[in-house]
């Protein structure tokens, strides 16, 4: 059974650090890229990042891009997401979730959630004083 499970999510101060793991179960994950993605109550789940299967390839959104850097040991079976200098727009649930499409369809979509699935449960963070 394809599964990812998210963790690593907490409370921190603005301007902390946090790192979040996606682990990856039931397939091989450096045949499959990973997004990451947010979400807070009411609002659209939006893409955070991604990764290309074998790493080479990283895309961020505006709002994280210089602060959050996405990363993959594909022989722990596990996508990473360090995120510093956190601000409070950040609190969210973060998801990871594999993308169904190849390289070209994910330099044009990478940040479409309709283009993933397998979503796992979401982790929780928090930046508050």
């Amino acid at each position: 059974q394809v599964q990812v499970v998210e963790s690593g999510g907490g409370l921190v101060q603005p301007g902390g650090s946090l790192r979040l793991s996606c682990a990856a179960s039931g397939f091989t994950l450096d045949t499959k890229h990973i997004g990451w993605f947010r979400q807070c109550p009411g609002k659209e789940r939006e893409g955070v990042s991604s990764i290309t299967n074998s790493g080479g390839t990283t895309f961020y959104s505006d709002s994280v891009k210089g602060r959050f850097t996405i990363s993959r040991d594909n022989s722990k079976n596990t996508v990473y997401l360090q995120m510093n200098d956190l601000k409070p727009e950040d609190t969210a649930v973060y998801y990871c979730a594999l993308f169904r499409g190849n390289f070209l369809r994910l330099t044009h979509l990478w940040s479409w959630a309709g283009e993933y699935e397998s979503w796992g449960q979401g982790t929780q963070v928090t930046v508050s004083s």
